[in-house]
């Protein structure tokens, strides 16, 4: 291959590739359409959820995703609700 050739593929590299536009076929059908960050961030505001950092013991959180395995909440509404139980015990 000659010195020009080399260049010429160098060159063609640096060309933006187009970008394939999401799923084709029978996985894109159907699917609903998810929020951007930006977006769900508002939603969460306007329900009244803060965003809260905790670091959990590793057999903890386990526990935490077996509970949350089968509910509709996923994750969120069983954190929430051992915390609102876990809370109204020691106030009383």
């Amino acid at each position: 291959m000659k010195k020009t050739d080399l260049e010429k593929l160098k060159g063609l590299r640096l060309k933006p590739q187009p970008v394939a536009t999401g799923a084709s076929g029978q996985f894109g059908k159907g699917a609903p359409a998810l929020p951007s960050r930006r977006e769900q961030r508002d939603l969460d505001r306007a329900a009244g959820l803060v965003p809260v950092a905790v670091k959990l013991n590793e057999e903890l959180v386990a526990k935490l995703h077996e509970r949350a395995k089968g509910r509709e909440g996923g994750l969120n509404e069983v954190v929430a609700e051992l915390l609102r139980k876990g809370l109204e015990s020691k106030a009383k």
